[in-house]
């Protein structure tokens, strides 16, 4: 998942965010989903200019680093891209997805509490640009610069059938809508302190186990728990006076 470390017509869909999630009161999650599953149920080409149009980057970014299509201006690439889809168990994910993702409030107004309380306890933390989008199965959050890209696909319930038979019960219990906005805090973090390099596997999970200990934090409950997690809450216990900066930086701390 972190190997990218890396409207509608006629509808009023907002492609960037409102006046209010400008004041940064609100996310404004853009619904780069809407327009690509447009596209890819019935092959309107209006659709697949506004995927390129509005979102460029992140276009090029789901046929090339994802999905592995090709490069996106290659003469075929959007007959590659639509038939990809085109297998039954694809076509059932987009009409999931579609039904259980419809609305987004709810995903929106958590990100925003969220990512407003990162920025008190990290003030020099830049905010990213989120969207949504469609995979294949694959990667669940992508963070690219200062976008972070949420695969709904993979938010479809511990008992969706494809995940029954592709993932174990311990990645299945992860795989669900309340693990969006605790996703992308991690993954955006993870982006920014980022796995020591060169460091013992126990090193990375010390690390890994900071970057979740400061998830739980800022969505306010215990979200991930484990030996990591706990050493982390004990150090800060005892240290109090330790920025989070200089903590997740996880290097003499």
């Amino acid at each position: 998942m972190l190997a990218l470390m890396l409207v509608c017509i006629g509808c009023q869909w907002h492609l960037k965010p409102t006046d209010t999630d400008a004041a940064g009161k609100r996310i404004g999650i853009q619904r780069f989903d809407r327009i690509e599953m447009l596209y890819l149920t019935t092959g309107d080409y209006s659709a697949l200019q506004q995927m390129n149009t509005y979102f460029p980057t992140e276009t090029r970014m789901l046929i090339e680093d994802m999905l592995h299509l090709g490069q996106v201006n290659d003469p075929d690439i959007n007959t590659k891209f639509l038939f990809f889809f085109q297998d039954s168990t694809l076509q059932q994910m987009l009409n999931d997805v579609q039904q259980q993702y419809a609305n987004m409030d709810d995903i929106d107004e958590q990100l925003s509490t969220a990512f407003k309380q990162l920025k008190e306890d990290i003030p020099e933390i830049a905010m990213p640009n989120v969207y949504t989008q469609i995979g294949s199965f694959d990667q669940s959050i992508i963070v690219s610069g200062g976008s972070l890209g949420i695969s709904l696909d993979k938010y479809l319930g511990a008992d969706y059938p494809f995940y029954r038979s592709h993932y174990n019960e311990r990645e299945r219990r992860l795989m669900h809508r309340d693990m969006i906005v605790p996703d992308c805090l991690c993954f955006y973090l993870l982006s920014i302190y980022p796995l020591p390099k060169g460091h013992n596997q126990h090193d990375r999970d010390r690390h890994m186990g900071r970057i979740m200990w400061m998830t739980n934090r800022v969505m306010q409950k215990t979200v991930f728990d484990n030996d990591f997690v706990d050493e982390a809450s004990t150090f800060m216990h005892h240290h109090p006076r330790t920025s989070l900066d200089e903590f997740l930086k996880d290097r003499k701390v």
